[in-house]
């Protein structure tokens, strides 16, 4: 990889990089600053080395010298902390000043990935700029052309700039009902399609509030919202849901928004949600980042730092929202309209998190990545505001997407075997965000990213993630298992939801993820996959030397049983957890046992099959150890 305009900043001998799960243990090394990195070279004979790039810093603290060096905390936007001591004051206070004003560009052209060149001619960046299709995945849905089509209003950014060029709308809507429902609606964006539910002809619409204060009311918005309802032919009514807290829609009508008038709209019900502002969501993050940053609390401090931050509740609350849009549209077919005020937060949250309950595809590695630019990055997030990409109004700041992407490891916690992607896809997911390493989250709407020019001039991150996703496959993930198919219904009461410690505990992050069962469920995978290929290959071997034939036929003729085994499934294929554990009961087969028949069948309560998890598809292996290791059984009947 060649990076330009790299240049050499300081360079700063004898810095020690203190371990923060273990303060006393640190490596000393040496400090360089470049333009776009800090880079930390140890002095050990592996010369191992740190990268951190400068815009995914976030904040940097200096406290107060003692007399060992100058200590100083970077601190970056994915919660990786990093602490350095320093031998002198001067070079602390130096690094410091130059972290500050390299993690803070005034302009886009200062980001990383406009200098970012991979070893990429032409060609091959339009190719991986095109890695996702968005009309591709509206054909995938199965949208009926007699109902809904592509409105050209919006070419050239003319109805809302926000907004990308191709929309959806019904097509009963006149060009004369779009332009007029555009007029009354918060800049600019109209209701427009974002998902459709073949099974139940419902659709999920999405727009922003409209401008209706205490009195005003807009005839072709009310045609609108009758041509959406009329699309869906099942269905005599239309929910529109406002994700806002009631007082807060209340309060807007003052300023001329607000929220709809039943009595103005034709067969529509009015739902609110209740999903904070992103001041309130900011607020609470830090302080859930507090908690996190805590060395050896005690349960009670645990416990109340996280219940005052307030951040499960939140995250609640968006994922109540996508189960009543999700039960709406799968089991009332019925469509709904989301809105929130701008119709760019709350409402990308609503309507991603209901697509990943209602469709398998979005439950995919490919099928996240085209969810994410369709929801988020083509309707207009304001990603380059929300995580403070350049030096702007630290207000405009807030972690949007974060909840997001907490609500799909939310589910995943709750269902396993559902998600083909891992814990570390959403880590690096949320680290691509705010790293601006690639063009694709950068500014704030698809017309800025044309005017920017972001795909000549920038990388997109897709094929990148696309080419590693080995290291994202979630190894319980089978697509033939009930929780792959259909909806999700999660539980959403208090008690389901968990502290992400892989996010918010950077100075655990790197322990929990080397660590992690799917990890160890992958490496006993693969190291049993290896053995069995290694028994075949001296099985081969031995018959050629007897001169025996490796035919079964062969075999029964010269009185030999070939034992039963049970195969390990290779990367890709459907197999349930139970597919992962040999059967001990057997005769001996070619696969080595995890665990002894005496261990299984013990009392211990660290035991396997103690932690029994039928509904997440984790088997109870201590039943199929007294019941001879029946393989008729089928894992799922209990």
């Amino acid at each position: 990889t060649v990076y330009i305009s790299t240049l050499l900043f300081l360079q700063v001998e004898n810095v020690r990089l203190i371990d923060r799960l273990v303060p006393r243990k640190s490596v000393v090394g040496t400090l360089y600053l470049s333009s776009t990195h800090t880079i930390f070279v140890e002095n050990s004979d592996a010369r191992r080395e740190t990268w951190v790039l400068h815009s995914l810093v976030g904040s940097t603290e200096r406290p107060a010298t003692t007399p060992s060096g100058s200590p100083l905390i970077i601190r970056c936007k994915n919660f990786q902390v990093y602490q350095l001591l320093i031998p002198q004051e001067k070079d602390c206070m130096d690094i410091q000043a130059s972290l500050t004003r390299l993690s803070r560009p005034d302009r886009y052209g200062e980001l990383f990935c406009f200098s970012y060149q991979p070893n990429m001619d032409k060609e091959e960046r339009e190719k991986a700029w095109s890695f996702l299709d968005l009309r591709a995945e509206f054909s995938r849905m199965g949208i009926p052309s007699n109902l809904w089509h592509i409105t050209h209003a919006n070419h050239e950014y003319r109805v809302c700039d926000t907004y990308p060029s191709e929309l959806f709308v019904p097509k009963s809507a006149s060009p004369a009902v779009i332009i007029g429902s555009a007029k009354f609606r918060s800049r600019g964006r109209l209701p427009v399609l974002s998902y459709y539910h073949r099974d139940t002809s419902a659709a999920v619409c999405r727009s922003s509030q409209p401008l209706s204060g205490f009195s005003a009311r807009s005839l072709e918005d009310e045609q609108m919202l009758q041509a959406i309802m009329k699309s869906n032919p099942a269905s005599e009514y239309m929910y529109v849901v406002d994700t806002r807290p009631k007082l807060n829609a209340m309060a807007n009508r003052a300023a001329g928004k607000g929220y709809e008038n039943e009595d103005h709209y034709t067969n529509i019900r009015l739902h609110f949600i209740g999903i904070e502002n992103i001041h309130v969501m900011r607020n609470s993050q830090q302080k859930l980042t507090d908690v996190g940053d805590l060395r050896s609390p005690s349960m009670g401090d645990f416990l109340w730092g996280l219940e005052n931050s307030g951040w499960l509740k939140h995250i609640k609350a968006v994922l109540d929202a996508g189960v009543f849009i999700a039960k709406a549209i799968a089991e009332e077919g019925v469509s709904v309209l989301v809105h929130c005020s701008d119709g760019w937060d709350r409402t990308a949250q609503a309507c991603s998190v209901a697509s990943v309950l209602l469709d398998p595809f979005y439950r995919t590695i490919r099928g996240l990545m085209v969810l994410i630019e369709k929801d988020w990055v083509s309707f207009g997030h304001k990603f380059s505001h929300r995580y403070s990409h350049l030096d702007g109004d630290p207000k405009e700041v807030s972690p949007v997407i974060d909840q997001f992407l907490e609500c799909v490891w939310q589910l995943m916690e709750q269902f396993p075997c559902a998600f083909e992607f891992n814990e570390r896809f959403l880590l690096q997911l949320h680290t691509h965000i705010h790293s601006c390493h690639y063009g694709n989250f950068i500014s704030n709407s698809q017309k800025e990213r044309r005017d920017l020019r972001i795909y000549e001039r920038t990388h997109s991150v897709w094929p990148h993630l696309w080419e590693n996703r080995v290291e994202y496959i979630n190894p319980l993930y089978r697509a033939d298992h009930s929780q792959s198919k259909g909806v999700l219904r999660p539980v959403t009461t208090p008690y389901c939801f968990k502290f992400w410690k892989g996010m918010y505990s950077p100075a655990e992050r790197g322990v929990a993820m080397r660590q992690s069962p799917s990890d160890s469920l992958n490496a006993v995978r693969e190291e049993s996959q290896q053995l069995e290929d290694e028994l075949s290959a001296h099985q081969e071997r031995l018959a050629q030397l007897l001169g025996r034939k490796t035919s079964m036929h062969a075999r029964k003729r010269n009185g030999v049983t070939e034992r039963s085994h049970r195969v390990i499934p290779k990367d890709g294929e459907a197999g349930s957890p139970l597919d992962y554990f040999t059967c001990v009961n057997h005769a001996p087969s070619f696969t080595l046992p995890l665990k002894s028949p005496t261990t299984l069948k013990s009392s211990d309560p660290d035991d396997l099959s103690a932690c029994s998890d039928l509904e997440s598809g984790v088997a109870d292996l201590s039943s199929h150890a007294s019941s001879a290791c029946d393989d008729t059984k089928d894992p799922e009947s209990d």
